[in-house]
């Protein structure tokens, strides 16, 4: 029997690290059997072209790579990681806890073309990573939405306000309020489930956001 493949995803400053991390706590006092798996996979060569693309390698501007190559980047990075580390675990039954997914590249590369392709887009990456790749689907997505003034706040007391340090994605707030209008688009046709992680202009609660997470989980681990 096939384990369960649950993705937390969200830009980047929502708090997905630390809602990760609470999630596996409490996987770990239901003894489940989980594993976490993150994405880029920056420890493995397959994330080689994803590292050059987000270091600013091939272009100064995230559309400087086009969607359909920026995506396939990261796809065979996600291929590379199923093989070789978690296909075994999933096949047998276990949680499988990811920090991003396909669905990234529908929430970063989507944006990289016009509005009246992006159904035509979905299509496509569903398709080329669910079919054609054999990546596992999702049997649930958690998307963490925070407006991006509040992400950029939260991102530039990471960095202790070194601004510098933010890669290709997070130093372009442009970029970033596309990416949300794309997620919200993308979390509409695939049936995400959309968690508000602000209220306002300030980022709610670390367990409030949690306890809500830990319901929708318990509802897909009991089908």
């Amino acid at each position: 029997m096939k384990g369960k493949l649950l993705v937390i995803e969200g830009l980047d400053g929502c708090g997905k690290s630390t809602q990760m991390e609470l999630l596996c706590q409490w996987l770990s006092g239901q003894e489940k059997r989980y594993r976490h798996i993150k994405f880029p996979d920056y420890a493995n060569p397959s994330s080689a072209l994803v590292r050059m693309y987000l270091n600013k390698e091939l272009g100064d501007k995230p559309e400087d790579v086009n969607a359909y190559a920026a995506s396939s980047f990261y796809a065979v990075d996600r291929y590379a990681s199923y093989l070789q580390f978690w296909k075994r675990d999933y096949e047998a039954g276990a949680v499988i806890l990811a920090d991003r997914y396909t669905t990234s590249n529908a929430v970063y590369q989507m944006t990289k073309t016009e509005k009246d392709e992006w159904n035509n887009y979905l299509a496509w990456l569903q398709d080329y990573e669910y079919n054609k790749l054999r990546l596992p689907r999702p049997d649930l997505v958690l998307y963490l939405d925070m407006p991006v003034s509040v992400s950029q706040r939260l991102l530039s007391r990471r960095y202790h306000g070194d601004e510098g340090r933010k890669d290709l994605h997070e130093a372009d707030c442009g970029f970033l309020r596309q990416c949300r209008e794309a997620a919200r688009f993308a979390a509409a046709a695939m049936g995400w489930r959309v968690i508000s992680c602000a209220q306002g202009d300030a980022p709610r609660a670390i367990d409030q956001i949690h306890q809500e997470l830990v319901e929708t989980v318990k509802e897909v681990l009991a089908t």
